[in-house]
């Protein structure tokens, strides 16, 4: 069974930095792509960032220029680093990552991350 988990979350002020973990782990399969995303309550989940595992990444245009997303394929983990951070950025945080060959996804658990103005 495949998990994943995150780290890196917490409370920054605003202009400051975080950077997100997040480790999967149990597959015998590659990970296809790997991502994160965020919700705020009463909102739908949205794409922050993802990476493919040949290192084609996608942002939301709200993060373009702030937010990095890489990959250690070795360690099957992704980061987020996240800078000149704001308000609006607040969330709960979520890793996705995708199986090759059976093209099944997984989520973590959340990890909260809180921007104070």
């Amino acid at each position: 069974q495949v998990q994943l988990v995150e780290s890196g979350g917490g409370l920054v002020q605003a202009g400051g930095s975080l950077r997100l973990s997040c480790a999967a782990s149990g597959s015998m399969f590659n990970f296809n792509t790997m991502g994160w995303y965020r919700q705020t309550p009463g909102k739908q989940r949205e794409l922050v960032a993802d990476i493919t595992i040949g290192a084609i990444t996608r942002y939301a245009d709200s993060v373009k220029g702030r937010f990095t997303i890489s990959r250690d394929n070795a360690k099957n983990t992704v980061y987020l680093q996240m800078n000149s951070l704001k308000p609006e950025d607040t969330a709960v945080y979520y890793c996705n990552v995708q199986r090759t060959v059976l093209w099944d996804d997984y989520w973590g658990q959340g990890t909260q991350v809180t921007v104070s103005s």
